[in-house]
């Protein structure tokens, strides 16, 4: 039954992503901000609902969970973990989309191609951010130091963050195009939404035995998919460590970081053209990292001072609800302060 639960969850994952690209997106067109808009509150509610049937799987142990999968957790705490982790996630996603706004327009990829880029992005972190969060879950299970480690990469993190202001990161120094570029002939332009091709290897009119001779190559809409995808590895390394700073049940963890990452894409769409007026909200971020990576490590170090029972719950220095609450109030003041400076910035722009 555990073993049919994660495979159910997965399965329903991909018949999500399988209606979004097979059916509402089959034809390559630019996403527009009002169906961006419509698909973010799709996802949004859609994680919304997730976090009821949370609720309840937690509170009556449906599938075992609570007994032999996840952690031993009331519905009401497990739901709060959900969207702890989910918020959470989410917000450390904002960063990404600067990132990717950057990727796209670096390697001008045309606005009706975008979509499908990110699309293979979003499923290919999927895949590697659910290898991360087992190993992180084994990791913690096995050694429970190893979250001082994480507290402390969120930390670093977090003043590697405030350290680099809002410079822009140069691609063509990327560990990730230099790679490819040397390890594969790329064509000289986009060729639909292919992601291979073959290029003439002899000059142009040229044949080899009759037949222009050709070979294999990636074309830059492929550069541009691996760049996304080693760059969402480089961000996982902040927001796994975020969410386990906030639950190590790995099945909350496992299902709230699918659900932002799902909206990933819509969100893309519906932000990237208003990410310069979130000014402040890169430093709330880094504050957001200090507070979870802090509370990540002063709440092994009480629990280590204050063992408990076999079968008896930890306790905890500062509860979920707690936690939450000063993590939106801190999103909260970034993203008021970035409107009130953009619309002074706007007001002197016309004066």
């Amino acid at each position: 039954m555990v073993v049919w639960l994660w495979v159910g969850f997965i399965a329903f994952v991909c018949f999500l992503l399988g209606l979004d690209l097979g059916v509402f997106n089959r034809k390559a067109h630019v996403i527009r901000t009002k169906e961006a808009l419509y698909w973010s509150a799709f996802w949004i509610g859609l994680a919304l609902l997730f976090n009821v049937g949370i609720y309840f799987l937690y509170q009556h142990h449906i599938f075992g969970i609570g007994e032999k999968i996840g952690h031993n957790l009331e519905g009401r705490e497990a739901a709060m973990l959900f969207f702890t982790g989910y918020v959470i996630e989410k917000s450390l996603s904002l960063d990404n989309i600067f990132v990717i706004a950057l990727i796209f327009a670096y390697f001008k990829v045309p606005g009706q191609y975008q979509h499908r880029v990110l699309f293979w992005g979003v499923l290919g972190a999927l895949v590697m951010r659910g290898l991360m969060i087992w190993a992180g879950a084994e990791l913690i299970e096995r050694f429970s130091w190893t979250l001082y480690i994480f507290g402390g990469v969120l930390i670093i993190t977090a003043i590697k963050m405030l350290m680099a202001g809002d410079e822009e990161p140069d691609l063509e120094k990327n560990i990730f195009v230099r790679i490819v570029r040397k390890l594969f002939p790329i064509s000289p332009g986009y060729e639909g939404q292919r992601f291979f091709t073959r290029i003439p290897v002899a000059p142009s009119g040229q044949f080899d035995g009759g037949v222009l001779a050709s070979r294999f190559a990636i074309t830059p809409m492929f550069l541009v998919l691996l760049v996304i995808e080693g760059t969402d590895v480089v961000f996982a390394v902040d927001s796994i460590p975020a969410i386990f700073g906030i639950t190590q049940d790995p099945f909350i963890v496992f299902t709230s970081n699918v659900f932002a990452i799902l909206g990933l894409r819509s969100l893309f769409f519906a932000l990237a053209a208003m990410l310069n007026k979130f000014q402040y909200l890169k430093t709330s971020l880094v504050f957001v990292l200090v507070f979870i990576g802090g509370k990540m490590i002063a709440e092994q170090w009480y629990q280590g001072r204050h063992p408990v029972a076999e079968g008896e719950k930890p306790h905890h220095l500062m509860p979920t609800e707690v936690s939450l609450a000063i993590v939106v109030a801190i999103l909260a003041t970034g993203v008021i302060a970035s409107l009130i400076k953009a619309r002074r910035d706007e007001r002197q722009g016309k004066a």
